[in-house]
C-alpha cells in the first residue's frame, strides 16, 4: 500500500480551507450547545441521570454532542405551567 502524503494548509485550495475552517465550527457549536444543555439541566432530566459520561461523550467529534441530542435528553413537554414526562 503507497502512503499517503499529508497536505499542508498551503496545500489546500480556498474552498477546501473554507470547508474544514465551517466544519470545525459546526463542531465547536455542537460541543457548546452540549455543554451548555447538560450544564443547565438537572440529573434527572438527563437519561441515566450522570452528566459526566455525558460531558465526556460530547467531546467525541460530531457524535457525542449528536448523541446527547438524541438521546442523553428526557423528553418533556409543557402545558402551560406543568411539565409532563412520556410513559
Amino acid at each position: 500500500m503507497i502512503p499517503l502524503k499529508q497536505k499542508k494548509w498551503g496545500d489546500l485550495s480556498p474552498a477546501q480551507k473554507s470547508s474544514v475552517v465551517l466544519l470545525g465550527l459546526v463542531q465547536f457549536t455542537l460541543l457548546v450547545a452540549a455543554l451548555i444543555d447538560i450544564r443547565k439541566r438537572s440529573a434527572e432530566e438527563i437519561t441515566g441521570g450522570d452528566k459526566r459520561i455525558w460531558i465526556m461523550a460530547a467531546f467525541v467529534n460530531y457524535v457525542g454532542p449528536i448523541a446527547y441530542f438524541l438521546f442523553g435528553r428526557k423528553r418533556t413537554a409543557m402545558i402551560g405551567d406543568e411539565t409532563i414526562e412520556p410513559n
